[in-house]
């Protein structure tokens, strides 16, 4: 059984914390692309095609939730994870195209449990349309 590493697209504009994901989830066993904000996160989701997106919503020029529209309109299956500081922006009805919405923590560990996850539920959906 061949084994393949999952891409995930990190899109944060906060250093520290983009290299304390980036760092957990190679841990883990992901191949990490990172993007500084929702502009460049768009631009490298059409090039690269990843396996998962996770997204903060507050960054400069392009927000997360712009960018992530964006993604989905050109990949509808893309699965994307919105990880922000705000829990508000979780009544906001565009946040619902999201696969999963977590609050940010320094604690990742159920920020791997929903990346986890959320390749699961997309690898069954992918095997029922095949």
């Amino acid at each position: 059984m061949q084994v393949t590493t999952k891409t995930i697209l990190l899109v944060e504009d906060d250093m520290s914390l983009g290299q304390l994901y980036e760092r957990e989830l190679r841990d883990e066993g992901y191949h990490v692309l990172r993007a500084r904000n929702g502009r460049e996160g768009v631009e490298m989701a059409h090039e690269t095609q990843p396996d998962l997106v996770l997204l903060d919503i507050n960054m400069p020029g392009m927000d997360g939730l712009e960018a992530m529209g964006r993604m989905i309109e050109e990949q509808p299956k893309l699965p994307v994870i919105i990880n922000t500081a705000y829990a508000h922006y979780q009544d906001n009805f565009q946040s619902w195209l999201a696969d999963a919405y977590l609050v940010k923590s320094s604690d990742v560990s159920e920020l791997k449990n929903c990346i986890k996850e959320v390749l699961r539920i997309a690898a069954e959906n992918q095997d029922a349309t095949r």
